[in-house]
């Protein structure tokens, strides 16, 4: 067997197809991008995950799908059918729920009851509906909400109507605002002295004010509440949760959810807004010239208030607006008559912008003076004879003060006791001139009590036994005594006298011409608004004293005399008030009451009498007694007045019962023995004649001050300073109340005072007579009335959601428009100041009062603290079964003010 040779293919060949593949892969890449562009093997690329990727999504859902399906077969065959009471309850719940029925009826007047409805219809869309409705739309839980805030408005009117608002509208809200302002003149006062007189005291003015809240109230102090916001959230949240448990049901108010949601929305939603803005002061001024907007305005009284302001930034943008009106007037094309109008208009507001300038450049150089004292030494003053001083009640004041200080009131009092003599006199024989015409029997009295009267000021002033006795002619003195005897007095009779007294205070260098050198010279010309630059700055110095005294000295009226019977231990006296009646007496309404007096005698016999007595003759005989026996003030208490329904039934019933036991509690034989020399005070009230008031109608209506203790009157409310059973003339207590403490009265003299109240009375009476009382309670009705309270509902909805929709918070007001708005404000106010009220009290004063009550409105905290004062009077009127002053007690005594007040009082007692 052969062996056949293999072929082997040659090198060249392998070669030659390997280069042909390479050549054909080569010319169709080439071809290939030649055709799709260079890029067209990303596109390849592209396509191809494309489709991977589309496949493996298919694939992926349709796996989805199946195993879906799959489990919904496993569900349906392993999980056991549902039950058929299930499906039933189910249905049965469905049925139940029906449609809460909502009673529209809230306060029981159509009139209040449909603007209500509205605001909390308002309320509810604006405040939960909006964010409600992106989590359900179940109207349930809205309509829960609205039936547990009207039952809150049920239960708050409700509450309402039983309160009886006339006394916390005509005294306890007085009463606030008086000590408010007390609080602030206190503040005030403490920071008049300072040194640096250049920096801005408002953070050190509403410090000083709360240290002297501190002071008044003792354990309350408003600082944290009014100064911290989180504070103020916290009290205003523990407030309203208070108010809603007491007037929601208790199924609501334990709902901790519905609670907690009411408390935020009334607290954030509703009072703290308010709060912000009635405390703003920028609103107050708005407010101020919104309500004073039919005045006209007063020239005088804004030139006055661009001199007397010390705020820079009010003066600057007066300025500004009278550069923007200057250059509007001097743009304008005119001709004719129109040009003498526009420069008119243009000199005064040269004149303005002046006056602006100058007092921006005295504030800011420091260079501000006392204009009193300035017109004092270089200024030319106005003479005011002396007799015009002598009648003049403003002028007479400061001549007093100064008389005084030159120890020479005697003189002084002596010419006006002349005068008042004179003048009662002259009518007293003027009325037995008339009896004698009409034939009538002349009363014997009348030339008796003339004598009495005209011994009594000769025993007073110039006698050997007068103290200060008046300096006068010896020989004059002795004829005149000698006259007195002899003759019957007539209105003539010290004429003499008194014109030597009146020539040497107008001569003696001691008395007017120094007088007329004096700063008390220039403050009564402030006062008179009769300096020549009326600019000035009313001066505090005290350089005059006050004079407290009367001018014409007190006559004390001594008891009748009485049996030495009623000395005798052994005697007993039983008294009670047997009925009680109303009396009206010319318009004038009045209750009586009948006391039966039984006196024991010593033989065993008895009298039996009946006396009758008003309130006011137990409320003298109160204040005689207390005073005389100053440990029974402690021990005796009268039953207090009440001002309104005083005529009614109940009330009288209630009263005849306190003053039966007042009556036991004086009548009993332990306090006969304590007080021995009381039974004549007692057998005078008692006795069957008409009784004397011995404190006299003005003691007894001018409120008095409280009695002597190591507290000092200007660290106590208002209120304590008045006994509580004084006048029952509301406007006349109302405007003493407010006008001491809005004018400082309480720095005049008291004659001066006396005149004040007797002008004010006398105005009143001649304004509205006996009526006005009547007329302020029917005002107050007026207010409370329900279609008053529904046209507030409205106001209060129209100012919140005008046309419907609820209003956006206004942006704050650029500073010039602010400080223009004060200076608008202090101008309407000052300008509505009737000139009457400057001829009684004077025109300094009147404007320095104007401008302290302005200027404490001007600081926000302070403000704030003012609402709340209102806001705690208000709750305690409404709820006075419930303990609301201990609570605000707890409240506020958590301010670190209080606490170090304490400690202040612990350490003096200690040092003592």
């Amino acid at each position: 067997m052969s062996n056949v040779p293999q072929r082997r293919i040659p090198t060249s060949q392998q070669t030659q197809a390997s280069l042909s593949i390479w050549g054909w892969g080569g010319l169709g890449v080439v071809l290939f991008l030649v055709t799709f562009g260079p890029f067209a093997i990303f596109y390849l690329a592209f396509y191809i995950f494309c489709f991977i990727g589309g496949g493996f999504a298919v694939t992926l859902l349709y796996g989805k799908i199946n195993s879906e399906k799959h489990l919904e077969k496993c569900e349906q065959s392993y999980l056991p059918p549902t039950q058929i009471g299930i499906l039933k309850t189910l249905d049965e719940m469905r049925l139940e729920m029906k449609p809460i029925k909502i009673d529209r009826r809230l306060t029981g007047s159509s009139f209040i009851d449909e603007p209500l409805q509205q605001v909390i219809q308002f309320a509810l869309r604006d405040y939960i509906q909006y964010w409600y409705y992106t989590l359900s739309e179940d109207e349930s839980f809205l309509l829960e909400i609205r039936q547990t805030l009207q039952n809150a408005l049920v239960q708050f009117s409700t509450r309402s109507k039983e309160v009886d608002w006339q006394p916390y509208f005509t005294t306890r809200l007085v009463d606030d605002f008086a000590t408010h302002l007390r609080v602030f003149r206190k503040a005030q006062d403490r920071l008049a002295d300072r040194e640096d007189k250049q920096r801005d005291i408002t953070e050190e003015l509403v410090d000083s004010f709360f240290e002297a809240e501190v002071e008044m109230e003792r354990k309350i102090c408003r600082d944290v509440v009014c100064t911290s916001y989180k504070d103020e959230e916290g009290f205003l949240r523990d407030l309203c949760e208070l108010l809603l448990y007491l007037l929601l049901p208790p199924g609501d108010f334990h709902n901790k959810n519905m609670r907690y949601f009411l408390r935020e929305v009334l607290a954030r939603g509703v009072l703290l807004p308010l709060i912000n803005q009635l405390s703003d002061p920028d609103y107050i001024n708005q407010f101020v010239i919104w309500m004073i907007r039919d005045s006209s305005c007063n020239y005088e009284a804004f030139m006055n208030i661009l001199k007397l302001t010390d705020k820079p930034a009010e003066l600057e943008a007066v300025k500004d607006k009278v550069l923007e009106e200057l250059q509007y007037l001097r743009s304008l094309d005119t001709a004719g008559d129109d040009i003498n109008v526009i420069k008119n208009q243009i000199n005064s507001l040269l004149f303005v912008k002046k006056v602006c300038e100058t007092r921006i450049q005295r504030l800011q150089s420091g260079k501000e003076v006392d204009a009193l004292k300035l017109a004092a030494n270089f200024g030319k003053l106005c003479v005011i004879p002396l007799d015009h001083i002598l009648i003049h009640n403003i002028a007479l004041q400061f001549f007093m003060d100064f008389m005084q200080a030159a120890g020479a009131q005697a003189e002084l009092f002596f010419w006006l006791t002349v005068e008042g003599y004179r003048v009662t006199a002259q009518q007293q024989l003027e009325a037995m001139q008339g009896w004698q015409k009409d034939g009538k029997k002349q009363p014997s009295a009348t030339k008796g009590l003339l004598k009495a009267a005209a011994l009594g000021v000769y025993e007073q002033y110039l006698s050997d036994k007068a103290s200060p006795r008046v300096q006068v002619d010896e020989a004059s003195v002795i004829k005149l005594g000698e006259k007195l005897q002899k003759d019957d007095p007539t209105p003539e009779i010290f004429d003499e006298i008194q014109r030597n007294v009146y020539d040497m205070m107008l001569r003696d260098e001691r008395y007017y011409p120094s007088f007329k050198q004096s700063p008390l010279y220039v403050r009564m010309l402030a006062e008179l608004d009769m300096l020549k630059e009326p600019s000035y700055r009313g001066s505090d110095d005290g350089e005059g004293e006050s004079f407290n005294g009367s001018p014409t000295g007190s006559i004390n009226l001594s008891l009748d005399d009485l049996s030495n019977a009623c000395h005798d231990e052994s005697m007993h006296l039983h008294a009670f008030i047997s009925d009680t009646g109303v009396c009206n007496d010319h318009g004038k309404t009045y209750a009586l009451y009948a006391i039966t007096v039984v006196r024991r005698n010593q033989d065993g016999t008895e009298d039996c009498w009946k006396t009758y007595r008003r309130y006011s003759d137990f409320h003298d005989f109160h204040m005689r007694i207390t005073e005389t026996f100053e440990n029974l003030a402690s021990i005796l208490k009268l039953p207090g007045k009440k001002t309104f329904n005083n005529m009614d039934r109940d009330f009288l019933e209630k009263r005849k019962k306190d003053l039966n036991a007042y009556l036991q509690l004086l009548l009993n034989p332990e306090m006969v023995k304590a007080c021995p020399t009381l039974i004549p005070y007692v057998y005078d009230f008692l006795e069957n004649k008409a009784y004397s008031k011995g404190k006299g109608e003005f003691a007894r209506k001018v409120p008095p001050l409280l009695p002597k203790s190591d507290i000092d009157p200007e660290h106590c409310r208002v209120s304590a300073q008045l006994d509580d059973n004084v006048d029952d003339n509301i406007p006349l207590r109302v405007m003493l109340l407010l006008m001491d403490e809005v004018f400082d009265l309480k720095e005049k003299n008291q004659w001066l005072r006396r005149n004040i109240k007797n002008l004010l009375q006398q105005l009143i009476r001649a304004t509205y007579g006996d009526t006005i009382n009547r007329k302020i309670v029917d005002h107050v009705d007026y207010l409370t009335s329900p279609e008053q309270v529904a046209d507030y509902v409205k106001k209060f909805r129209d100012s919140y959601w005008p046309n419907g929709i609820l209003a956006e918070t206004p942006p704050r007001r650029d500073k010039s428009i602010r400080m223009r708005t004060r200076v608008a404000a202090k101008t309407s106010l000052l300008g509505i100041m009737p000139d009457e009220l400057k001829h009684i009290i004077g025109a300094d004063t009147t404007r320095k009062g104007i401008l302290r009550v302005f200027d404490m409105f001007q600081h926000q905290p302070m403000n704030r603290r003012l609402v709340y004062v209102f806001l705690e009077g208000f709750l305690e009127t409404m709820f006075p079964q419930y303990k609301f002053p201990e609570l605000f007690v707890k409240l506020h005594s958590r301010s670190p003010r209080v606490h170090r007040y304490s400690q202040k009082l612990k350490s003096s007692s200690l040092k003592r």
